[in-house]
């Protein structure tokens, strides 16, 4: 999953920026307003995380304005605005969370969890099943056949992925745009062989694999092929 981070103080982005990619997700960070729309509006995130209070451009106006473009996209506002008024605003002018500082990053990662889970329609919202296949989103354990399985962070968000879309194909350009983050180079290999590590994982030892490859089409996550 990718996340954009829109947030000026530097101590603070550093802080979310690392707790984020530890545990897993490929994050974006801009310093202003008006980057940070320009990226929302162009690049294919999961989440954002907007602060109020930016340079250049307000965080309620990005909102607003990407809102105008893009509906469904999750949005989660970090403001030190902490007023029910301020919150009551925030949320109306269409955010989906708000989060006051300081917070603590179990908190913050917990909020993000679950409003990807309502936007992707998760039915159970900690855990994700594909046959005899079980992530739990809590723990952050993989089991297989009741076999724990495990991950690294990048492994286990890329499974995720797969998860979330089983039944469907996604391409090598999506995953990159979900997993991996701005800094990515698209000529590398490494879906490849993140890939070839993941499924000798899941799918070792296993007669019926769930990892398939779709030649000059992508990876699909099902039961059977």
């Amino acid at each position: 999953m990718r996340i954009l981070l829109v947030e000026d103080d530097e101590v603070i982005s550093s802080f979310v920026v690392r707790g984020l990619r530890e545990a897993g997700f490929a994050v974006d960070r801009s310093a202003d307003g008006e980057d940070g729309l320009h990226l929302a509006l162009t690049e294919p995130y999961d989440v954002l995380i907007v602060d109020l209070m930016l340079p250049k451009l307000d965080g309620l106006s990005l909102i607003t304005s990407v809102r105008d473009l893009k509906p469904n996209i999750p949005i989660m506002i970090l403001s030190a605005k902490r007023s029910v008024d301020d919150r009551v605003k925030g949320l109306q002018t269409g955010s989906d969370d708000y989060l006051t500082k300081p917070f603590a990053f179990s908190e913050l990662l917990a909020r993000v969890q679950a409003l990807i889970r309502r936007a992707t329609g998760t039915p159970n919202p900690t855990r994700l099943e594909v046959a005899d296949l079980v992530m739990d989103l809590l723990s952050r354990e993989v089991t297989r056949s009741g076999q724990r399985i495990e991950l690294q962070p990048k492994e286990f968000i890329l499974l995720e992925y797969l998860m979330r879309n089983a039944g469907r194909v996604v391409s090598k350009t999506m995953i990159m745009e979900h997993v991996w983050d701005l800094n990515f180079d698209p000529q590398t290999n490494i879906v490849e062989a993140r890939m070839s590590k993941l499924r000798e994982k899941i799918d070792k030892d296993h007669d019926k694999k769930l990892i398939h490859t779709i030649r000059g089409a992508g990876y699909i996550l099902k039961k059977t092929l």
